[in-house]
């Protein structure tokens, strides 16, 4: 978790280039921000929307505008009850030329978003993408959280991909695969005719995971993940973590 925000970062730019090079010439991927106001030391979040946006004209003359009959009230200063903490998440929507219209819009989960309160904030914006006709990705490699919720329970699996198509609502496609099994390639739908595309995720996380120097920083000797592993997994696990050696 101490690494994940680096990761996610990271990661979206791997997974945007590593789209960008399958996509057709009248497409293109481009990443996009969110920021989220961060209650410091919990994974809880909120979406902000300015109710009004104040922005510099950069050719006014920059003299005040106060009117005539307008008070000015002097202000009592007061501390705010809680200190917020900016986190800037990134999503990628793929586009296609010319008409710059957004065909599909790609979210990597996050402990932000699928836990407190930022897990209805999430889940208010997908309600939103899914009453668009935009295509949904979504890439869900934490084992910890809730789930998505659809009309029945999910396959069983470590980790997802769910795809929702503007054009099948509301049926989703859901990609399950195990701990031990290597990361499927990641589909992205697009606009029909074209053809769906197939991204290489796995080789976009090991590429992550290397630019990243993660088996520096990873204490591979430390106490169980959180959720823990059971039975076989666990064994398979610790195998995997006595055989890894950090490079110098």
């Amino acid at each position: 978790p101490a690494h994940w925000s680096d990761f996610h970062h990271r990661f979206i730019t791997a997974i945007s280039e590593a789209i960008s090079d399958t996509l057709p010439d009248n497409y293109f991927a481009r990443i996009g921000e969110q920021v989220l106001l961060v209650e410091p030391g919990e994974p809880v979040s909120r979406r902000i929307v300015p109710d009004v946006l104040v922005g510099r004209d950069p050719f006014g003359s920059g003299a005040p505008g106060i009117g005539a009959q307008s008070a000015v009230v002097e202000p009592v200063l007061l501390q705010n009850v809680m200190p917020l903490d900016p986190l800037t998440e990134g999503f990628i929507e793929i586009l296609r030329l010319s008409d710059m219209e957004v065909v599909s819009v790609i979210e990597l989960l996050s402990p932000a978003n699928k836990m407190g309160d930022g897990r209805g904030q999430y889940i208010a914006k997908r309600q939103d993408i899914l009453q668009r006709p935009v295509n949904l990705v979504e890439i869900d490699l934490l084992r910890a959280g809730p789930r998505l919720r659809l009309s029945a329970p999910l396959p069983k699996g470590d980790y997802f991909q769910f795809v929702s198509r503007a054009d099948h609502r509301p049926e989703c496609e859901v990609y399950a695969w195990t701990l031990r099994q290597p990361i499927p390639k990641l589909l992205v739908p697009l606009r029909k005719p074209d053809a769906d595309i197939w991204a290489d995720l796995g080789a976009a996380f090991r590429d992550t995971f290397e630019r990243g120097r993660y088996a520096r920083w990873l204490d591979y000797g430390a106490p169980a993940p959180n959720p823990p592993l059971s039975g076989d997994d666990a064994q398979w696990v610790a195998g995997v973590a006595r055989s890894v050696t950090p490079k110098p």
